[in-house]
This record gives C-alpha cells, sequence and structure tokens, in this order.
C-alpha cells in the first residue's frame, strides 16, 4: 500500500479535500495508496477532528514543547515513520523544516504554496501579488527542498487579481484553485510511484 501522511497546522481544507477526493475516487482500489495518517503540530487543529471522522490515524506533536527545531523534526520523522509513507504531503503546515527532515523525504515531501512560483516564496503572499501590482496569482504544488518554496515545480493554477481586491478577497479565490491542484498532484504522484 502506498501511504500518504498529511501534515497540517488548522483547519486541513486542502487536507480534507485531498482524503474526499481519494475516497471518491478510489485510489486505494485503483492505485494502492490511501490517505494513512493525518498530523499536526496543533493540538487543537479542526483537521484532527476530520481525519478521525473519516477514519483516518490523526495524531498531535505540539512543537511548543521542544527545545529546538531539529529535536521536534526528530519526533515527526518519528511518527511519520511508523506510517510507512510513500509521500510526505504538508498542507497548510506552518512550520520551516530542518534540512536533514527535508533530505530524510527527499522526493516524497510535497508542499502547496500560495502564489505562481518562484515569484512570492515566504509569507503574505496575496498582498505582496497586489502591492506588486500583478494581474495574476495562483498556486503552486512543489516538491521541498532545503531552501524554502524552490522546489520543483509540479503543478500551478492561475487566478487572476481583480479590481479592489484585497488580501483575504484573492487568498479565497486562490484557495478555491488550491483544492483542484493539490488532489490532482498528488493522484499524479501516487499513480507514478
Amino acid at each position: 500500500m502506498k501511504n500518504i501522511v498529511i501534515l497540517i497546522s488548522g483547519g486541513g481544507s486542502n487536507m480534507a479535500t485531498i482524503v474526499r477526493t481519494a475516497q471518491q475516487e478510489q485510489w486505494e482500489q485503483r492505485y494502492g495508496a490511501r490517505v494513512a495518517a493525518v498530523i499536526s503540530n496543533k493540538p487543537d487543529a479542526a483537521g484532527l477532528v476530520f481525519a478521525r471522522e473519516h477514519g483516518i490515524a490523526a495524531e498531535a506533536l505540539d512543537h511548543k514543547a521542544f527545545a529546538s527545531r531539529e529535536a521536534f523534526d526528530a519526533e515527526l520523522a518519528a511518527i511519520i515513520d511508523r506510517h510507512q509513507p510513500a509521500l510526505v504531503v504538508l498542507a497548510g503546515f506552518m512550520r520551516i523544516l530542518t534540512p536533514g527532515f527535508v533530505a530524510h523525504y527527499a522526493g516524497r515531501l510535497i508542499n502547496i504554496h500560495p502564489s505562481l512560483l518562484p515569484a512570492f516564496t515566504g509569507l503574505h503572499t496575496h498582498q505582496r501579488a497586489i502591492d506588486a501590482g500583478c494581474k495574476f496569482a495562483g498556486v503552486t504544488v512543489h516538491q521541498v527542498t532545503a531552501e524554502l518554496d524552490v522546489g520543483p515545480i509540479l503543478d500551478q493554477a492561475v487566478v487572476p487579481v481583480l479590481p479592489g481586491d484585497t488580501a483575504e478577497t484573492l487568498a479565497a479565490r486562490v484557495l478555491t484553485q488550491e483544492h483542484v491542484i493539490y488532489s490532482r498532484a498528488v493522484r499524479a504522484l501516487v499513480r507514478s510511484l
């Protein structure tokens, strides 16, 4: 079985979309792939409830309980590895991962970023796109490398920046495309494994 482990920090809307898509499209029967676990760095993350309600192993590992990023990442990797992941999916996981963690999952670790990479790496992407006068914004699924938001691009979607857009209205429009392309990218990866 090709196990998918999804990491979240909050509500997990991208995670929920991937779970629903996997169930609706019968990934387990068609591709031998399933979402095996959802892990959050925040014990109160609403996405953990969704995962449990869908029969998926859900666990929290509070990053605040660790003295260093390295210690947190080591424990996180130990939890992930118990599920023997073919793919580790960052879905709103708001932690910068250490190079050692990234290297451990090289080629199996993907992320979604709310901009058309390589533009606007890091935070506040929507406001930065508006401030720069961009006519288009969007979202990118990419492989994770040790350098933030610069790994190989797997999929992208373009969203227009409309007159009068705020960071919030643009973010909402981008999120609808996140839900489309993240499942598509994960599906393509599990089919090729």
